[in-house]
């Protein structure tokens, strides 16, 4: 979802200060108009965040709407509202960030009130302003307070005159070798648009340029401020709620520097590791800033904090975070309902926050392969179970049977766990998510896992360079013994299946065969890896017998039991598809999910159909989207070089360069811009110099995903979004896997950033 904050006021260049004492305000705020309670509200929004305000309207008693593209039809949100309004298109700036129709839609569903959610419109004061001429409440800050704090360098003006902490402003035409490492910011947005790390005083200008260009393309704003670049710093915010009476909140305190592309994973609040002296040096320099713009509703106050404690202020975010669960949790509030009770002109209901109790932490689970450069992935949703625990919540905007689409956010969920302890929480979601059944496109759940139990997480070690450091570690594959297992256990499910025809029961060993067989040979995918596993038994009078040792408890269509190295461990066996091989009832992808962790696993045929072959060198689009432009003077004939960035493809506001696997010849090249591409669809096909002509290279990478040889890098985040519009989907077909060479995709490390994720 893509957020537009307006930018209608000239920025400035920051004003330098220390940090200081947080200066008291000089005045109160106007009080709000009370206003008559909201009946029916229309959520300017889509997926999670819609579904999560409809329940704070049931439990309030207020009628819900919603609006929906063409492409959310069906969407949970729209299932969930009392009314719902069409806005006719699919793509965001054609539905969701058309603030006309959404006012048109609101007024026609007799709506007198409308929430913006968060991403979309809802920094937009235009938009405010719009609700509010159209006599319709606002459930958010006032359009001033958002126009003010549009623009970072204008906010840092206004938090420096309101004894906020900021780092120095550095000229950039004064720079020296003192200064470095700076970094660039454009001043008009964020998501990492415009964002550059100079560690070199002779790259300063080329990159000035290079931000300024791209905050031009992104936000119609090119200018760029620059500020030290700290290392390893942490991202901690300060959740805020003010009212028009005088009344501002500090509800604690949020970590939020486990991030991924200058966007966050994993939040919790309070913030590990703050003494009490740092922690209220934070809540009142958050107070001051709310106060500063004459703030009221929910707002967040984003600090970057030094390895050496000092905090300094990013950015205020005017609307709902993502991460508020975190400290619903601890206040035990509603942040939604406070929304409400303030639009309606009611104060705060005392003059101080409750107390908080406990540790919460949440985690995003979002349909995307971490370990293919965070590539989103889209496709037809067909499980998403969470264990129903005490201390855990889920917030969701899908269910099973829904299809997570091509235009908005790959995330699916976010699940928040409460306990006495950080250490309690930490390990209750991990489990949590650990016994999830989420099938369907590939997520990063196995990643959340891994994090939550990464002992620098465990031991609140964390900086916003923490994937940088780790990555690599927390996407291994699993191990191969426990692939091996749940291969075996899929094999045996089928066989069931097989032999039993429909039904639940397990199978009766005495069915089988008196005689002694052939061994059955069963093969199968692990995704998104690609890693093959043979499942080899013989079936006699007392059952299955595996080629490995292990001993079959039970085995029926949808669930196994096995005794593997003495211990007793079931597997709930899950098969979707519709082409069966041959001898196999499993059709297509099938999904084992254990105690221990979940595998996807694609059932293969004995053989191998030649038709099925990739050309090597072949060069197939990752991703549904459009050509936006090729190399200049390509041609096939023409000789390109490893590395060599051939074609650029657009999806969502993200783009994608598809690289020349290897030094050769381009043979065939079937892109041109404008050209409309599926995934998997045939680009380009590069014949590698070095390779043995009529020769076949073995494979060496072992990813299911759809682009061959080398040939996606990292993409690039196109204009001015928040997260939830920041990903481009990928259709998640491992049916698709290319047996051609190639090495595996190399994640290129984003930064330790200081920029605010825009969630």
């Amino acid at each position: 979802m893509t957020t537009q904050k307006s930018t209608s006021m000239s920025p400035t260049a920051p004003t330098s200060i220390s940090a200081r004492s947080v200066a008291a305000p000089t005045s109160e705020p106007t009080p709000a108009p009370i206003s008559a309670p909201i009946s029916t509200l229309l959520v300017a929004n889509r997926g999670e965040i819609a579904c999560r305000i409809f329940r704070t309207c049931r439990a309030l008693g207020i009628a819900t709407v919603a609006v929906y593209s063409d492409a959310d039809a069906d969407a949970l949100h729209v299932r969930e509202a009392d009314t719902a309004v069409r806005l006719p298109g699919a793509v965001p700036a054609d539905t969701y960030l058309r603030g006309d129709l959404v006012v048109r839609a609101a007024l026609a569903a007799g709506a007198d009130a409308v929430h913006p959610g968060y991403g979309f419109l809802s920094e937009n004061a235009g938009f405010a302003r719009a609700v509010r001429d159209a006599g319709l409440v606002w459930v958010g800050p006032p359009p001033e307070a958002i126009e003010l704090m549009a623009s970072k360098t204008r906010a840092k003006e206004l938090m420096a005159g309101a004894g906020v902490p900021l780092l120095a402003a550095v000229d950039p035409e004064r720079a020296t070798e003192a200064d470095l490492p700076l970094l660039l910011k454009a001043a008009a947005g964020g998501g990492g648009r415009g964002m550059r790390i100079v560690r070199e005083l002779v790259e300063l200008p080329g990159e000035l340029k290079a931000a300024a260009a791209e905050a031009q393309a992104a936000f119609g704003d090119g200018e760029v401020f620059a500020e030290p670049y700290v290392e390893r710093g942490r991202h901690v915010e300060v959740q805020i709620m003010a009212d028009g009476h005088g009344g501002v909140w500090a509800l604690g305190t949020r970590d939020c520097s486990l991030q991924r592309r200058h966007q966050k994973v994993v939040e919790e609040a309070p913030a590990p590791g703050l003494d009490d002296a740092l922690r209220t040096r934070l809540h009142e320099a958050a107070t001051a800033a709310a106060r500063a713009v004459g703030y009221r509703g929910a707002g967040t106050v984003e600090f970057l904090l030094a390895p050496d404690g000092r905090p300094y202020f990013l950015e205020m975010n005017t609307r709902l975070q993502v991460e508020h669960p975190v400290t619903e949790a601890v206040f035990g509030v509603d942040l939604v309902a406070l929304q409400v009770r303030v639009a309606e002109g009611g104060p705060l209901p005392g003059a101080v926050p409750p107390e908080p109790h406990g540790h919460a932490v949440e985690a995003r689970l979002y349909a995307e392969d971490p370990a293919r450069d965070w590539q989103p992935q889209t496709g037809a949703l067909l499980a998403l179970e969470i264990p129903d625990e005490p201390g855990l919540r889920l917030d969701t905007g899908y269910t099973g049977g829904d299809t997570i689409g091509v235009h908005y956010d790959a995330m699916l969920a976010k699940v928040i766990a409460h306990a006495p302890t950080r250490d309690q929480a930490v390990r209750l979601l991990a489990r949590a998510l650990e016994r999830a059944r989420v099938h369907g496109p590939v997520t990063n759940r196995d990643l959340l896992v891994r994090s939550l139990r990464h002992p620098d997480f465990r031991a609140a070690r964390l900086d916003t360079g923490f994937y940088d450091r780790h990555l690599t570690a927390l996407t291994a594959p699993a191990e191969p013994t426990e692939l091996r297992l749940a291969a075996l256990a899929a094999a045996l499910a089928d066989e069931a299946a097989r032999r039993e025809g429909p039904g639940p029961g397990p199978v009766r060993f005495g069915a089988w065969r008196n005689n002694p067989s052939g061994p059955q040979v069963k093969r199968y995918r692990a995704e998104p890896e690609g890693s093959e596993h043979e499942a080899v038994y013989r079936t006699g009078r007392t059952g299955p017998v595996p080629a490995t040792g292990e001993r079959v408890i039970a085995a029926r269509p949808d669930r196994v039991t096995l005794e593997a190295g003495d211990v007793t461990r079931h597997f709930t066996i899950s098969a979707y598809g519709e082409s069966p091989h041959e001898g196999a009832v499993h059709r297509g992808t099938v999904y084992v999910d254990t105690a221990g962790g979940s595998y996807t696993l694609t059932a293969l045929p004995r053989f191998t159909d030649p038709a099925d072959r990739t050309e090597p060198g072949s060069l197939l689009a990752p991703m549904p989207g459009t050509v936006v432009r090729v190399a200049e003077g390509l041609a096939a004939g023409e000789a390109v070089e490893a590395g060599q960035p051939l074609i650029w493809l657009e999806a969502m506001k993200m783009e994608h360069r598809i690289l020349a696997p290897a030094s050769g010849t381009l043979t065939a090249f079937h892109a041109t811009p404008g050209l409309q591409v599926e995934v998997g669809t045939l680009l380009a096909v590069v014949r590698d110099t070095d390779a043995t002509p009529g020769s076949r290279t073995p494979d060496t990478d072992t990813s299911p995903s759809t682009h061959a040889p080398g040939t996606h890098v990292p993409s690039t985040h196109v204009p001015g979004t928040d997260a939830p519009s920041t990903h481009a989907p990928s259709t998640h077909a491992p049916s698709t896997h290319a047996p051609s060479t190639h090495a595996p995709s190399t994640h290129v490390p984003g930064t330790d950033t200081q920029e605010a994720p825009k969630r």
